[in-house]
């Protein structure tokens, strides 16, 4: 494998030195396109609820970097086959998978750039770098794409049991302070086997994924899904809806150019390589920026959205089992439409309801299977002697409102 005498050692506070195994991995992390990550918020706004939560997909990128170079050498040692070429594909696919996230990551994913999700864009990204770095990724883009012969080279960048989730399941619940979420990612990797060409967990290794998946539900509905991230959230999806309007009225908003860009982008329009080279330039700073100004514009929605998220005075909302009783929402537009002074088509930027669901285990796609010692494979969900894991394969449903806290 190439060598180099450049500098190649990152300090993380989770898991301690990371190098950088090659040339090629050196050179990528010093891309721009990868640089840009600095600045892209790996919890979208969760720094709202949680003061910690500021570290960036450029840090869960070398983590999960760091934690593939871990499972190649644990498999290696288990006599699974993956050769010189297999290795540097899957430490590029795993350094590159989350490249394609936008500004506050899955925040405003579908809105700044509708119809199109983070995994197309980051495909995107790596097949621009492969034209620049001559050919060099093309082994990582058949494994990001599935399209590698070894399935568990895929499953170890995509599945339920990657490199991804064990890297954020670990950082997220550090840099929170949500101790409920922590993993021992190093354990489960220990535990990884390769049983007829695919990714398992032995035997011994049953309780480690029973952790996890509990750790999993734990960080999705107290962390991600929180309440006060959820309200942020929509109302920067609705920022940015107004902001869209604006524009398509033939008024300028003050802004950046990449952002001014997408703005300005139909929805239908083709992501062609300027497009591309637009969001290379697209993150964090933009949007905030942009806030900063549009705070005092001259558009009551946008202004009061802005400031709303600028001064974390945001939206009151309510989170229930049962769908909102209609009632409820139409007493809160009556009193948006009296206070605020808006037409009727607006009230939603200021009165918004909808749903989440999560679902901590899928039984039905790319299973966690468990190698027994007598080499028979079983769900860990039906493996498990704890009886919450098959309730975990379950989707659970909840259902919210938000509107203005002086109408309460």
């Amino acid at each position: 494998m190439a060598q180099t005498n450049k500098l190649k050692i990152f300090n993380d506070p989770i898991y301690g030195f990371i190098g950088t195994p090659n040339e090629l991995i050196f050179n990528l992390i010093g891309h721009p396109y990868f640089q840009r990550l600095r600045r892209i918020s790996q919890m979208g706004l969760s720094f709202l609820v949680y003061p910690g939560a500021h570290h960036t997909r450029f840090h869960h990128a070398l983590g999960s970097m760091h934690l593939m170079n871990q499972a190649i050498r644990v498999l290696r040692f288990k006599s699974i086959s993956v050769n010189n070429d297999e290795e540097i594909g899957l430490l590029v696919a795993i350094l590159l998978h989350d490249i394609g996230h936008g500004p506050f990551s899955h925040a405003l994913e579908h809105h700044l750039v509708p119809n199109e999700n983070h995994e197309t864009i980051s495909l995107l990204f790596m097949e621009k770098l492969n034209q620049e770095f001559k050919g060099a990724l093309t082994t990582a883009i058949a494994i990001f794409k599935g399209e590698h012969p070894k399935k568990f080279l895929n499953q170890l960048v995509s599945s339920q049991l990657d490199m991804d989730r064990l890297d954020y399941l670990k950082r997220d619940s550090f840099y929170t302070g949500v101790t409920e979420g922590n993993i021992s990612s190093e354990r489960m990797i220990t535990m990884l086997n390769v049983f007829d060409g695919e990714l398992v967990v032995e035997e011994k290794g049953i309780y480690s994924v029973e952790k996890f998946l509990m750790a999993r539900r734990f960080m999705y509905w107290q962390v991600y899904l929180h309440k006060t991230s959820l309200v942020a959230e929509q109302l920067l999806i609705k920022l940015i809806h107004r902001a869209r309007k604006i524009v398509a009225s033939n008024h300028n908003l003050s802004c950046s150019d990449a952002l001014s860009y997408f703005l300005n982008r139909k929805d239908n329009e083709h992501f062609d390589d300027e497009t591309l080279l637009q969001f290379s330039r697209l993150d964090d700073v933009d949007i905030l920026s942009a806030l900063k100004s549009w705070q005092f514009h001259s558009d009551f929605i946008l202004a009061k959205l802005s400031s709303m998220l600028l001064y974390r005075n945001l939206l009151e909302i309510k989170i229930k089992n049962k769908p909102i009783d209609q009632a409820k929402i139409i007493e809160k537009k009556e009193w948006v439409k009296a206070n605020y002074n808006v037409k009727a088509s607006e009230l939603d930027y200021f009165v918004i309801s909808g749903e989440i669901s999560n679902r901590a285990y899928n039984e039905k796609y790319q299973n966690i299977n468990i190698l027994r010692k007598n080499e028979k494979l079983t769900d860990v969900a039906k493996a498990s002697d704890h009886l919450n894991l098959k309730a975990l394969s379950k989707t659970v449903t909840k259902y919210y409102v938000c509107y203005p806290k002086e109408s309460v």
